[in-house]
């Protein structure tokens, strides 16, 4: 009657300690996003600076005139009096990913405009990229360092500088893209199987666009 009983035991902290992670890992998710919405919270939903002001312009067009626009777009308003070739000259892993959720919450009927969806994407890539960290350092070392490595993440200082709100820049995608990545490849060495390749393929592109 040992072996089952301790068997039940084991089984039982396994699920409370999977329960615990979870709701950890939601925590970190949260204070990693809402860490970096003081900005929309003292100055209100605003694009910051330069470069991201240039990306919601390009992101801007890809939204109101699709795909094959975009990437033959010549913007005579950049690089003034010479012009630029949008579609061959940026890294467009940013401007896709955030046109891309703006087509599907429109689609679901959440009416959000463009500028709305760019001041947020880099705190809601933030929590991700956390989340991704957590699955990595898992991987290497252990859930308890996936947790400790996904809560420093969401808190480092330099990572919030380039992912605060309205910060819309390549960063805000492409951190989470490249701790992914490396996340699937260690997967695909550790499990001796190809089914993750593709994936580990399509990040590692995606993180080259960006």
């Amino acid at each position: 009657m040992a072996a089952p009983e301790n068997a039940t035991g084991s089984s039982l902290r396994l699920a409370f300690g999977n329960v615990l992670s979870f709701f950890i890992l939601l925590l970190i998710g949260v204070l990693a996003f809402s860490i970096r919405l003081f900005s929309v919270i003292k100055y209100e939903r605003v694009i910051h600076e330069f470069d991201p002001y240039f990306n919601y312009r390009v992101t801007q067009y890809l939204a109101k005139n699709g795909i094959y626009d975009f990437w033959n777009w010549f913007d005579d308003r950049t690089w003034y009096p010479l012009g630029r070739v949008i579609g061959g000259t940026v890294y467009p892993g940013l401007t896709l990913t955030a046109g891309t959720l703006w087509w599907i919450l429109n689609s679901l009927n959440i009416p959000l405009s463009v500028e709305t969806v760019c001041v947020f994407t880099a705190p809601t890539f933030s929590a991700i990229a956390a989340w991704a960290t957590f699955l990595l350092t898992k991987e290497v070392k252990g859930t308890g360092a996936g947790l400790t490595a996904a809560a420093l993440l969401a808190m480092v200082p330099s990572y919030i500088s380039r992912s605060v709100a309205g910060s819309y820049d390549n960063e805000a995608v492409a951190i989470f893209a490249l701790i992914f990545t490396f996340y699937l490849y260690i997967k695909v060495r550790f499990d001796k199987s190809c089914v993750r390749c593709p994936y580990c393929a399509i990040f590692s592109t995606k993180t080259k666009l960006c």
